[in-house]
Formats: structure tokens, C-alpha cells, sequence
């Protein structure tokens, strides 16, 4: 032996178990960390849009490019008794933009996209969670399998016609605050009721809240808005105050309708509108439409919750890119991809 030189060693049988078993767990820990990683980077959701997307000749394209797709169509035309799809493809925007064919046609664009993109062998539960803006999660029911497509279009028809008749035309208003926060429109809003209804009905974005209400409480919300730092508020072009207490009517009508339609329980966690959390309850999702009618839109809250559970990208699809600017200027660490044409799944 030299000088210096220990002695080889041979560990005993015991010492050998030890040490394989800690090998294993370490690279046990190491594979873990990697799917944790790599899990986190690919978590996805898909939203869909609410009214205000809509246009003519949405959907067209995957209708023409999808047999599924174009089948979707049909099928809302054949439950609603009526040619949404020419209305949505040939027809006039005015008539289009009415609330009762707006909110089925919309949903049937977004089904139409989810049925492209079921083709292309992408499932929505490819998706960690699915959430839509309003009339939005109607679509997000049904594409996780909760309620189904003709349930869906005749629930939509009558949601729109019960909300148009809700308040009678000029009697109720709506206006976008832009520059204020969702806690700044609320005050805003609750000075410029002064006996009459004024909500934060959509808190859509951190410099993006719309009020809902009496005509001229949300008039005198505009004033106060600037007053307290807004940027602009602006009255929007819509048909009745959506998502505020003038809706009550509204909510029974759709109470009514919502008990005699089956839910099941959903493929994919919704991240409902009035919570802003997840829910799978089908119960509790068939609560939460009827509470939607009269609270508020809680998207700003939606897109931050599935951020905390670790979404890193999401899929609008359907009609438009207005939820992708939303949630952009929400969480600039969300990658968004707008399906809504053939070329958005390429």
C-alpha cells in the first residue's frame, strides 16, 4: 500500500440500500420539479367573448373550412326555429346587434371555433380551466360539457329577449369608465345614484369599469368619473342596462328557465363570473347564471385567479380579440392567442 493511501472501502449491504434509495428519491424530486415546470409553462384556459363581438360573417370560415363546425350552425338554427346563421353571415348588423339574436349567435361562433379546433385533435380538456365575459359563460358551459348546444342557443334567445324587455328603452343606461379602478367606480357609482340604481357592473380591466343603471344616475356617474380622475367615460350604444338590480325581471325569467334544463357536472373547472373562483358544482353553476343577470362581471378578478393557479396562456375563442386586450393589460405574463378564424388554429 502507499504511503498515504487508505485502504479501499466496500460499503456494507444496508449502506448500498441507503444510498440507491436516496438516488432514487433525489432524481424522484428532480423528474417531479421538471413536470411542476414544465406543467406550469404549458397551463392553459379558454374564454370566450360576451355582446359586442359580434359581426357579420363570423363564424363563416370555419363553417366553410369544417363540416363540425358549419354543423354546429344547424343545429342552433334547428333548436331556435330560426336562420341565425344567415342572419349572422347575410344579414343586417342592426338586426344582428338585437340582444336576443346577439347572445345565440355569439355562442354559436365560439361552439363553431371549439369544433374546428376539436378537429384538429385539440380538446377543451386540453385546458386547466374555461371562462367567458357574460353571455360568455354560457359558452364556456357548454364547451365543458355542461349544458348542451340547443339547451345553450334556446337559453341565450330567451336570456336576451327577458334583459331587452327587463327595462323599458330609455329608461336605463350604461357607460365605460376608463382610467378608473374597480373600488373607484364603485364610489363613483353609489354618489350618482341618489335614490336611483347606478352599479359597477363590468370590472374589465384595471383602468376599464362599466357602470349600469337609471339613464340619468349613470349620466351623472360620467361626471363624477372625471371629476374623480377618469380618463373618459363614455355612454355605450347598448339596448338596456345589463348587470345591475333593473334586471331583477330579467333574473326570474331565466331562474325559471335555467330549473328545467339538465346540468352536469363540467369536463373543465368554470371560473364563474359572479365569484370569480372556479366551480365544478353543477348546481352552483346553475345558480350563478341567475345571479349574473343583476351582479357584476368580476373578469379582471377571473383572469388574476387563473393566474394564481398557474395559467400562463389563454385562448379567446370566438368573435373578436377584445378579451386578449383585457387580459393584457390585466397580467402582461398571460400569453393570449385569438381563435377565431381557420388561421388563428394554424
Amino acid at each position: 500500500m502507499v504511503l498515504g493511501e487508505m485502504p479501499p472501502y466496500t460499503p456494507t449491504d444496508q449502506e448500498c440500500k441507503g444510498w440507491r434509495l436516496n438516488r432514487c428519491l433525489w432524481q424522484g424530486r428532480r423528474k417531479a420539479m421538471v413536470n411542476i415546470k414544465r406543467a406550469s409553462k404549458m397551463s392553459r384556459a379558454f374564454v370566450f367573448p360576451g355582446q359586442g363581438a359580434q359581426s357579420i360573417g363570423m363564424g363563416k370560415a370555419f363553417a366553410d373550412a369544417y363540416p363540425a363546425a358549419k354543423a354546429v350552425f344547424q343545429e342552433v338554427d334547428e333548436a331556435l326555429g330560426q336562420d341565425l346563421s344567415g342572419l349572422i353571415w347575410e344579414g343586417e348588423i342592426d338586426q344582428l346587434t338585437l340582444t336576443e339574436n346577439a347572445q345565440p349567435a355569439l355562442m354559436a361562433t365560439s361552439m363553431a371555433a371549439m369544433a374546428a379546433l376539436n378537429a384538429e385533435g385539440v380538446k377543451v380538456t386540453d385546458a386547466s380551466f374555461v371562462a367567458g365575459h357574460s353571455l360568455g359563460e354560457y359558452s364556456a358551459l357548454c364547451a365543458a360539457g355542461v349544458l348542451s348546444l340547443a339547451d345553450t342557443a334556446r337559453l341565450l334567445k330567451i336570456r336576451g329577449k327577458a334583459m331587452q324587455e327587463a327595462v323599458p328603452v330609455g329608461v336605463g343606461a350604461m357607460a365605460a369608465l376608463l382610467g378608473l379602478d374597480f373600488a373607484a367606480a364603485q364610489v363613483v357609482a353609489n354618489e350618482a345614484a341618489q335614490g336611483e340604481i347606478c352599479q359597477a357592473a363590468n370590472d374589465n380591466d384595471p383602468g376599464q369599469v362599466v357602470v349600469s343603471g337609471h339613464k340619468a344616475a349613470v349620466e351623472r356617474a360620467t361626471v363624477y368619473a372625471k371629476e374623480a380622475g377618469a380618463k373618459r367615460a363614455v355612454i355605450l350604444p347598448v339596448s338596456a342596462p345589463f348587470h345591475c338590480a333593473l334586471m331583477e325581471p330579467a333574473a326570474k325569467v331565466m331562474a325559471a328557465a335555467l330549473s328545467e334544463v339538465e346540468f352536469k357536472a363540467p369536463s373543465v373547472p368554470v371560473v364563474v363570473n359572479v365569484t370569480a373562483e372556479a366551480c365544478s358544482d353543477p348546481s352552483e353553476l346553475r345558480e350563478h347564471l341567475v345571479a349574473q343577470v343583476t351582479g357584476s362581471v368580476r373578469w379582471r378578478e377571473s383572469v388574476l385567479y387563473m393566474s394564481g393557479q398557474g395559467v400562463t396562456e389563454i385562448w379567446e375563442i370566438g368573435a373578436g380579440k377584445a378579451l386578449s386586450g383585457m387580459i393584457r393589460r390585466i397580467d402582461r405574463e398571460i400569453t393570449c392567442v385569438a381563435i377565431n378564424d381557420p388561421d388563428g388554429i394554424a
